[in-house]
């Protein structure tokens, strides 16, 4: 069995957490399959979004405990930069990444909700990071993507807490983008990454690429590293297909070049 599904629907790569029977809890070797499925994705040009779900009643319902508990420190610690590795993957990969959260979405799960792009969920999704319930912290980017997601007071509201909160609260504090009902949540999500597939390719991977960047930079910085992106793309086929495109008034062929 995989533990982690890949499916293609055409340009959009479907990953699913696949281990429903202990609500997709990520150990070891899920996140290495995951990680292993970023690098393949990001290999193959002809994908132009990604959408991580997970089977069952949960997205993921956070690290293997049982696995944890075995852990020494320095063992702990290879474990948190595992997932670290795994969320900059996600970060870095060429093309949009939507988390399609239908169930729970807890610890080492909300994170790599958060290091996704945006998050679609049901109604009967469920977020938190309840570390601090077992002594310990969040270890996979918790502590500050959330804080870029959320805000500050409530990020430590969730990770100083613990407690869950529900979809309708997610959406409203901004950690998620919309909800779905949960047998259209999965569909709902291809089809954006549809939409973006037929957008320009260079251009969205420099746009991802720009707003990941710029966040941690001076706004001076920021500012150049957009001009400097634009004269990039705009040195592409794509810019002068789309453009033609649009004067043309047809649709366009990018070709990712």
């Amino acid at each position: 069995m995989d533990v982690v599904r890949m499916e293609l629907r055409g340009a959009v790569a479907v990953l699913t957490f696949n281990r429903p029977k202990v609500l997709n809890a990520l150990d070891e070797e899920t996140l290495e399959a995951l990680l292993a499925h970023c690098e393949d994705v990001s290999s193959q040009g002809e994908l132009r979004a990604l959408v991580l779900t997970g089977e069952g009643r949960a997205f993921a319902a956070g690290a293997d405990i049982a696995q944890m508990r075995t852990h020494s420190p320095a063992r702990a610690e290879a474990f948190a930069r595992l997932g670290h590795r795994v969320g900059e993957a996600l970060e870095s990969l060429p093309m949009p990444t939507i988390a399609a959260v239908g169930g729970f979405a807890l610890g080492g799960g909300c994170e790599l909700a958060l290091a996704c792009d945006w998050i679609y969920a049901s109604p009967k999704a469920r977020f938190g990071q309840p570390e601090v319930g077992l002594g310990l912290i969040p270890g996979f980017g918790g502590t500050t993507r959330l804080v870029r997601r959320v805000g500050v007071a409530w990020a430590k509201e969730l990770v100083l807490s613990g407690e869950p909160i529900d979809a309708e609260l997610a959406l409203r504090i901004g950690l998620v983008n919309r909800l779905h009902e949960a047998d259209e949540l999965l569909e709902a999500s291809v089809r954006m990454g549809e939409v973006i597939a037929s957008k320009g390719p260079v251009a969205v991977a420099q746009a991802k690429r720009v707003i990941q960047e710029a966040q941690d930079a001076d706004v001076r910085v920021a500012h150049a590293l957009e001009q400097v992106a634009f004269g990039l793309v705009s040195a592409s086929e794509d810019r002068n297909e789309g453009m033609d495109a649009f004067l043309a008034k047809r649709a366009p062929a990018f070709r990712n070049g």
